[in-house]
């Protein structure tokens, strides 16, 4: 049986949304334009309105598809961490929420950059689905405290909230090229459980 090619649409789509995410990424929303987002695609500015209604639009499509990535890599770190030692399944789901801000293309990391001065429809979009990602990581962060791997009286409202904006706001700093992710992700978990303190040392 013969699987069927990608329609000539869907492919429209996606290289639109290819580059549009890596120009909001490298210029910011306001500064790329329908016109530089069409150059760089190899269109006519009017035909983007064929797959998408407005700039608006076209962002959050590629938000959503940024959470998207986002939600998976939380979800296949859970599966493969299941009854796992705590700091186990932390550092699991650091190193998943850090491959999808480097690993998987601008759209994660243009979440990360752009959310907050998207335009408000934008956001009133996307900060459900937002919240939902966030949900998932304030279970985790429960169970780590259920686990003893948290002290009982963490607000885990903000330790999500330092342990979301820490990794996030590496995109503006980290090269993955000069870099590795694994030991990131391993100062990440270790100092998200013990701070700065070094926990093999007696006393």
């Amino acid at each position: 049986m013969a699987i069927a090619e990608p329609t000539v649409e869907a492919d429209g789509r996606d290289r639109i949304l290819d580059e549009a995410a890596a120009l909001f990424l490298e210029h910011g929303y306001e500064a790329a334009s329908l016109r530089r987002i069409a150059d760089a695609v190899g269109m006519q500015a009017a035909s983007i309105y064929h797959h998408f209604g407005s700039k608006e639009d076209l962002l959050e499509a590629i938000l959503r598809r940024g959470l998207k990535v986002m939600t998976v890599a939380f979800h296949d770190a859970a599966a493969a961490t299941l009854g796992a030692p705590c700091e186990t399944r932390l550092a699991a789901h650091v190193r998943a929420h850090l491959a999808a801000l480097y690993e998987n293309g601008p759209y994660t990391a243009t979440h990360v950059t752009t959310f907050r001065t998207a335009p408000a429809s934008v956001r009133t979009a996307i900060v459900p689905h937002r919240d939902a990602y966030e949900a998932l990581w304030t279970v985790l962060l429960t169970d780590l405290m259920a686990g003893d791997a948290l002290a009982p009286d963490t607000a885990v409202g903000t330790a999500r909230l330092m342990l979301l904006g820490g990794m996030n706001a590496s995109v503006g700093w980290f090269d993955p090229d000069r870099g590795s992710l694994d030991d990131l992700a391993g100062l990440i978990t270790r100092q998200a459980l013990h701070g700065l303190s070094n926990p093999t040392k007696d006393g």
